[in-house]
């Protein structure tokens, strides 16, 4: 059975509610788009690159009610292998194209079966997938937060500076530097738990916040390692991209 989260989600999506795919697309366009530019290895500029994971997210927005949980796919399998059949339509096109002939595309039915020929999802995809939950609730957060809290737990947390420089920055003690802190931590705590459920199919996928130090049911003790863990996510979010490689 799929998580409550995610269920509420899915009839977002068969609502047709606008919302809910920009919420998609916001939160997996960037990792769809970096897949799609390795698969092409040059053969697709950036436009077409932007194009196919629209499609690839429009596509599960529009199949995602058949999913069978019972199969035991990952969220994030079930995205690959999507956007590995857009891909391959894609390229199956272009060579008809060339060959002056039609070219029929499979199904989308069967890229959602686990039979379906697709690469297995490596660290770095499964990695990515992770921190874009992450860094959507971090978003939702700091447009649903007061200014000064979030700008508090950006200093504290992701700029590392200490509680009594961010109380003298901001000519407030440090008692409040905490308070306003521990408003936000427990914001990001709820937001994680909505977000990661509504996009994990899987126990595992539920339990990947809790391995990666960001459990949103823990003991007191656990709010700096919490704030650690959410500083490392982060930080390998906002990173900028290897330079490219030479396109021929």
């Amino acid at each position: 059975m799929l998580p409550s989260a995610s269920t509420r989600f899915i009839g977002r999506l068969q609502a047709r509610d606008p919302e809910a795919w920009f919420e998609l697309w916001e939160t997996f366009g960037p990792v769809l788009e970096a897949q799609l530019r390795r698969w092409g290895a040059g053969r697709i500029g950036p436009e077409t690159v932007r194009d196919l994971s629209q499609e690839t997210l429009t596509a599960l927005s529009e199949s995602i009610e058949r999913h069978d949980p019972a199969r035991g796919a990952r969220f994030s399998t079930w995205l690959l292998a999507i956007a590995r059949h857009i891909l391959s339509g894609e390229l199956d096109r272009r060579g008809a194209r060339k060959r002056g002939s039609g070219q029929r595309t499979a199904s989308l039915d069967a890229a959602s079966a686990p039979s379906h020929p697709v690469p297995a999802p490596d660290r770095d995809y499964e990695s990515a997938v992770f921190r874009a939950k992450v860094a959507a609730a971090v978003r939702k957060v700091e447009r649903e937060s007061e200014f000064l809290d979030f700008n508090i737990y950006r200093l504290r947390v992701f700029d590392g500076r200490s509680g009594q420089d961010v109380a003298a920055a901001l000519r407030i003690s440090e008692p409040t530097v905490s308070r306003r802190m521990a408003r936000v931590r427990d914001a990001l705590r709820a937001r994680l738990g909505d977000v990661v459920s509504a996009f994990s199919f899987t126990a595992d996928e539920l339990d990947e916040a809790a391995r990666n130090g960001l459990d949103w049911n823990p003991t007191k003790g656990d709010d700096s390692r919490f704030d650690e863990a959410l500083a490392e996510v982060v930080r390998r979010q906002t990173a900028p991209p290897p330079a490219p490689g030479r396109r021929r």
